[in-house]
C-alpha cells in the first residue's frame, strides 16, 4: 500500500509505500477511492512542521512546560534524544476516506466485502478502521460527495450541541469548508443564518447556500450586523467554525446573542474572555468535541462496544449516517466546494498548493492503481539482505514508541543483523525499519517466524500478545526477547513453560529473555557488586513515582494491559529479585481504598516481599505523585550501611567503605546493555543473562501482587 505522511521535524510530505495492514477484530479493511483534504486541519498541521523549532515551541508551550520538566528528572541529554525521537516520527495525514470494504474482522457485523463505506481512515490506499467510524454509502451518493462525509460530521455535532430549532438566528463564523457544510446544515434545520469571514469568495457560497453575509474586512462591524440579522433581539446562536489565535470571535458571539443564547466551538480560537459577557447574558459556551459521541473512547472506536441507542441517539457512525442521508436526499450539496482534484501518487504537490492557495476548500486525492498491487505484505527496504548465520539474525515485532525509540536503537548497537520488522498496520515498520536499517518490513508474522535465516525474535507489542508471540516463537525454532511483562495471566505463563519446555526436548536450546533492563543499568551492577561482599540480609525499599495515566488507557485495561502492576511495576519485583540474589518466599500487597476522586487504585499501592535468606523490601508504587519529583529511587539498608540510587543518574554511599557516589551525565536504565547481554548470549552460546527460572518466577510473583490488589476489599 501506499500512503502520505508529514514529517514533523523536517516538515516534507511525502507518499511512502508500505505493507498493507492486516485485519484484526472489530475493524475493516478498506481499499481507497477518494479521499479530501481537510484545508484547514491539515494546512495547520503542515505548517507546524515546517515550522522551526523555536516556533515549534512557542506553538505549544505546555509541552515546553513538560520538556523543563523532564530535564529536571532525567536530564537534559535524555531529554533532547526524546524530544527528536518524537518529532521524527512522521505523522499520517488525513481522515476522510471513501473505498470499498475488502476484509472484515471478527466481531464486523453490518457490513459485507464489496460495500462502498465513508470512514475517517487516513490518506492512504488500503486503510484499516474501526466498524464504528465506518459508514455504508447510498447508491446514488458519489464517491467524491461522500468524501465530505466525516468534515461535515464535525459541523452537525456543534449543531447538536447547540440544538436549534425551526425559524432560530444562527451566526456561522468562519466560512472555510467546515463552516460552508455547517450553513447548509443550519438550513436544513429551518434556521435563519448569517455567515461571517473576511474572504469574499468564501461567503458568496455562503449566500448561494441562503445565508446573508458579514465581511469584517470591508468595515463591517460583525456584532451590528448580528444584531441587525436578528432584528434587535440578539442571536439564538453562534457556531465558531474559524481558525485563528484571536479572541475576537468568541468575544464578539457572547455580544451578538440574545440572552442565553448558546455558543458552539467547533474551530480553534484564542479563549481569553470577559466574564462579563457571558454573566449578565447567561450565555452557554460550550466546545464541540470532532464527530461526536466515541470520538477518542477506545472502547467505542477500537473495541466496536456501541452506545445504546435510546441513551446516545447521535455517536460518530450515526452522524456519519445522518450527513450521508441528506447528502442522498440533497438537502446538503457538496459539489460546488470541489476545488481541486489530485491523482494520489501527487499528494506532495496537493500540499503545496494547500499552503500556498488559501482559497482551497475541497481538496480531493483520486486512487485508480492496481487493487492487487496494495495488498502486497512485504516490502523490501534499503538494508543489503546480506547475514551471518552464525551470529543473532532478528526479527522485530511491533514499533511503538519504546521500540523505536528505545529498543530497536539498543539492539542496533548491540551488533544486531535485522531482517524483518512487522507491524499489523505496516507503516511504522517502514519508518522504523527504514531507519534502523532492517532488510524489510512486513505484517505478516507467520511469514516472518517461518524464515530460516531469522534466529531470533524481538517482541515489542500489546501485553495481551506477549504470551502468544512467545509461544509462536519458541515453536518456531526462534530465540526470544520479549519486552516486560512475560504474561498478564498465570494460564499464559503455563503456557509459555510448556512451549520452551518442548522447545528444549525437541533438541532446541532457545534462549528465552525478558526486557528487564534496570538490573543491567551500570549503577545497579555497582550497586550488585557492593552489596555482594555483605552477608547478611538486606532491607530495600523502591519508590515508583510512576504518574497518572487514564483508566482509559489501554495499560490500565486489564484484557489489554493487564494493569500498571504487571504491566510495569514487574520491573522492580525482578530488580529487588535480583539485587537480593535468592528466591521471594512471601508476599504482601496494600491498594489505596476505594474512594470517588481515585480513578484507579491499583496503580497507588505498595508491595512487600520477604526473600529466602531474611531479606525483605517495599516497592511503593504511586502514580499520585509531582511529576517534577524523581520517577525512580531505589535505597538498600544493611550491615549499617546505605545505598541510594535516584532516577538513575544519581548514586550514594553511605557507610560504604572506598564508596561515596557514582554519578552519570546521562541517565541509564541498562537497555543496552540489556540487549547486548541477549545478544551475546546467543552468538556466543551462553546461558540466558536472566536465568529462566527467575523470569518465570517474577512473572509469576507479578500477577499474584495484582491478583491480591484486586481481590482487596476497599
Amino acid at each position: 500500500m501506499k500512503q502520505v505522511l508529514q514529517d514533523m521535524a523536517k516538515g516534507d510530505t511525502s507518499v511512502v509505500t508500505a505493507p498493507a495492514p492486516q485485519v484484526s477484530r472489530e475493524h475493516i479493511i478498506i481499499n481507497s477511492s477518494v479521499s479530501l483534504i481537510s484545508a484547514g486541519t491539515e494546512r495547520m498541521l503542515v505548517g507546524f512542521g515546517k515550522a522551526s523549532y523555536f516556533d515549534k515551541a512557542r506553538q505549544q508551550p505546555e509541552k515546553v512546560k513538560m520538556v523543563l520538566e523532564k530535564v529536571k528528572t532525567d536530564g537534559l541529554a535524555t531529554t533532547i534524544e526524546a524530544v527528536q525521537s518524537k518529532l521524527g516520527q512522521p505523522l499520517p495525514l488525513g481522515y476522510c476516506n471513501v473505498g470499498v470494504v475488502t476484509e472484515l474482522g471478527a466481531g464486523v457485523e453490518g457490513f459485507k466485502v464489496g460495500d462502498r463505506v465513508v470512514s475517517n481512515g487516513p490518506h492512504a490506499d488500503v486503510v484499516k478502521v474501526p466498524k464504528n467510524l465506518c459508514a455504508r454509502i447510498p447508491d446514488n451518493v458519489d464517491d467524491e460527495s461522500a468524501a465530505f462525509v466525516v468534515v461535515a460530521s464535525i459541523g452537525l455535532q456543534g449543531i447538536r450541541l447547540a440544538q436549534p430549532t425551526i425559524g432560530e438566528a444562527f451566526v456561522v463564523t468562519g466560512v472555510g469548508l467546515i463552516g460552508l457544510l455547517t450553513v447548509q446544515l443550519l438550513r436544513a434545520h429551518g434556521c435563519r443564518v448569517l455567515a461571517i469571514d473576511f474572504d469574499d469568495s468564501k461567503l458568496e457560497l455562503a449566500r448561494q447556500y441562503g445565508a446573508q453575509i458579514c465581511n469584517p474586512s470591508k468595515g463591517e462591524d460583525p456584532i451590528a450586523a448580528g444584531m441587525a440579522f436578528s432584528r434587535g433581539r440578539g442571536v439564538d446562536g453562534v457556531i465558531i467554525t474559524a481558525s485563528t489565535k484571536s479572541s475576537d470571535p468568541v468575544t464578539q458571539a457572547a455580544r451578538m446573542s440574545r440572552k442565553r443564547g448558546r455558543i458552539i466551538l467547533v474551530g480553534v480560537t484564542g479563549l481569553e474572555l470577559n466574564r462579563a459577557d457571558f454573566y449578565e447574558k447567561e450565555l452557554t459556551f460550550q466546545v464541540s468535541c470532532s464527530y461526536g459521541p466515541g470520538r477518542y473512547d477506545p472502547a467505542y472506536e477500537e473495541q466496536g462496544q456501541d452506545y445504546p441507542l435510546g441513551f446516545v441517539r447521535w455517536t460518530e457512525q450515526r452522524n456519519f449516517e445522518a450527513v450521508l442521508d441528506m447528502l442522498e436526499s440533497g438537502q446538503l450539496d457538496v459539489r460546488e466546494l470541489i476545488t481541486n482534484r489530485f491523482a494520489f501518487e501527487d499528494a506532495p504537490q496537493a500540499y503545496v498548493t494547500l499552503t500556498e492557495d488559501k482559497s482551497g476548500l475541497g481538496m480531493l486525492l483520486l486512487y485508480q492503481s492496481d487493487v492487487a498491487q496494495r495488498a502486497v505484505r512485504q516490502v523490501p527496504l534499503s538494508a543489503s539482505g546480506v547475514f551471518d548465520a552464525q551470529r543473532p539474525v532478528v526479527g522485530f515485532v511491533g514499533a511503538g514508541n519504546y521500540a523505536s525509540r528505545v529498543l530497536i536503537p539498543a539492539f542496533k548497537t548491540a551488533g544486531a543483523q535485522f531482517h524483518t520488522i512487522v507491524t499489523s498496520g505496516g507503516i511504522n515498520s517502514v519508518i522504523h525499519g527504514e531507519k534502523a536499517g532492517f532488510a524489510q518490513a512486513s505484517t505478516d508474522l507467520d511469514k516472518m517466524l517461518a524464515e530460516p535465516v531469522i534466529n531470533t525474535v524481538a517482541i515489542a507489542t500489546r501485553h495481551d500478545s506477549h504470551a502468544r508471540f512467545v509461544v509462536k516463537a519458541l515453536q518456531a525454532g526462534k530465540n526470544v526477547f520479549v519486552e516486560k511483562p512475560l504474561a498478564i495471566n498465570q494460564d499464559e505463563v503455563d503456557e509459555v513453560q510448556a512451549a520452551y519446555q518442548t522447545a528444549r526436548q525437541n533438541g532446541n536450546s532457545p534462549q528465552l529473555m525478558v526486557g528487564f533492563n534496570r538490573r543491567f543499568a551500570p549503577q545497579i551492577q555497582r550497586m550488585k557488586s557492593l552489596l555482594a561482599a555483605v552477608k547478611e540480609p538486606k532491607s530495600f525499599i523502591m519508590t515508583m513515582n510512576a504518574g497518572a495515566i487514564p483508566a482509559s488507557h489501554w495499560t490500565q485495561d486489564l484484557a489489554t494491559g493487564g494493569g500498571r502492576i504487571i504491566g510495569e511495576a514487574c520491573h522492580f519485583i525482578d530488580l529487588m529479585r535480583y539485587l537480593a540474589g535468592c528466591q521471594i518466599v512471601s508476599i504482601q500487597a496494600r491498594r489505596m481504598g476505594d474512594s470517588p476522586a481515585v480513578e484507579v487504585a491499583e496503580d497507588k499501592a505498595s508491595i512487600t516481599l520477604g526473600f529466602e535468606d531474611g531479606s525483605f523490601g517495599t516497592i511503593f508504587y504511586l502514580a499520585n505523585g509531582a511529576s517534577n519529583f524523581p520517577k525512580e529511587r531505589v535505597e538498600v539498608f544493611t550491615a549499617g550501611r546505605v545505598l541510594q540510587l535516584d532516577n538513575f543518574r544519581k548514586l550514594k554511599g553511605y557507610g560504604w567503605p572506598g564508596f561515596s557516589k557514582l554519578n552519570l551525565w546521562k541517565q541509564d536504565k541498562g537497555q543496552q546493555a540489556c540487549a547486548a547481554a541477549f545478544l551475546g548470549s546467543i552468538e556466543k552460546g551462553w546461558g540466558s543473562p536472566i536465568p529462566y527460572e527467575e523470569i518465570i518466577e517474577v512473572a509469576r510473583v507479578s500477577i499474584e501482587v495484582a491478583d491480591i490488589l484486586r481481590n482487596q476489599e476497599g
